[in-house]
């Protein structure tokens, strides 16, 4: 039997297929519980077909009077998700036992179903898309804007007139700022030959994508995984980035923890001489967060299973000079990682 509660919107949509900003789930067994205010409970009432919805203007005393009613022996939350507060005032006096378990949710959906692969893939379809017609924008506009314009322009072709929420606001980096992994955009312009490194997603059906490409702008330029840069230095960073990322998506398998995935990745950059410019892990989870579990780090002892979706991402970052970072998500199915 399952008891926990929730506070978090990705966690309450996964649990009923509704969220708002102000909501308590408690699930109590197989009966779950939808504590909302006046603003939201007419509209979580006709699409919560599994929980009861639960209309308070204080959700704390409505979720307390239903734990001291149930009385349930234990129940688990999410500590990284509830403030101090909150949870004294909901806790306090109750005979139920609170177990904190950090991110117990995402744990709860780290294996995707073959439906949520397809509204991931379908999501980083709908984001290669718009990979190329800001890759023709760059090509026919992009000279002489700047990074700020576009972060606008590349916001633009990814919300498509507003029919896509973003998995996050987008990196658009040229040259040194790409040295940054999470750069912000500046006032730096674009000029043909420069390099840009492009980090972006969208959303469909609350599903996030994620991709990343770094290229090198000029005339019919593109987001491929091949380009040709007049630095040398730099080529062979590129290539260096490229050779990683495939050679980790090439030998990952099931069965595997998560810091050998990583291994395969950093290896291939340490034994170019890079390895103190690799700055973090080869990936993440993704799904209804842009970053769950399994995390791909050096430190992980997630052992991996069919079904888990993550980005390969590894990166190599001189200061001041240019960033490479290449990204695609993989779901691990038949055994080995393929790329949606």
């Amino acid at each position: 039997m399952e008891f926990y509660l929730t506070r978090d919107e990705n966690a309450l949509y996964h649990e009923c297929g509704y969220s708002c900003d102000n909501a308590i789930l408690l699930r109590l067994g197989e009966e779950r519980y939808f504590f909302t205010d006046g603003r939201y409970s007419l509209e979580a009432k006709g699409v919560i077909q599994n929980a009861e919805v639960i209309e308070s203007s204080d959700l704390v005393k409505s979720a307390r009077a239903m734990l001291k009613r149930l009385s349930p022996r234990r129940m688990i939350y999410n500590p990284l998700e509830l403030s101090v507060g909150f949870f004294n005032d909901l806790s306090r006096g109750l005979k139920t036992r609170f177990t904190p378990i950090p991110h117990f949710h995402q744990k709860r959906r780290i294996i995707k179903t073959p439906y949520e692969v397809e509204l991931i893939a379908q999501s980083q379809r709908l984001n290669v898309k718009a990979y190329e017609r800001f890759a023709r924008y760059l090509s026919e506009k992009g000279e002489g804007k700047t990074e700020s314009r576009l972060h606008f322009e590349a916001r633009r072709f990814l919300e498509k007139k507003g029919k896509y929420e973003l998995s996050f606001n987008p990196i658009v980096g040229i040259n040194g700022n790409a040295a940054k992994p999470h750069a912000l955009p500046t006032s730096d312009r674009l000029k043909e030959g420069d390099l840009v490194l492009f980090d972006a997603g969208v959303k469909f059906e609350r599903y996030c994508s994620d991709r990343t490409r770094t290229a090198c702008v000029g005339e019919a330029m593109s987001f491929d995984k091949t380009q040709h840069f007049k630095d040398s230095t730099l080529q062979k960073i590129y290539d260096t980035v490229l050779k990683a990322q495939e050679h980790a998506i090439k030998h990952a398998r099931v069965g595997m923890k998560a810091k050998e995935i990583d291994a395969l990745a950093r290896g291939v950059i340490e034994e170019a001489g890079y390895g103190s410019y690799f700055v973090h892990s080869t990936g993440h989870g993704i799904g209804l967060d842009i970053h769950e579990l399994p995390v791909i780090s050096k430190r992980s002892e997630t052992v991996i299973e069919e079904g888990m979706v993550f980005s390969v991402e590894p990166g190599i970052y001189i200061p001041h000079h240019y960033g490479v970072r290449i990204e695609d998500l993989v779901v691990m199915r038949e055994g080995k990682a393929q790329v949606l």
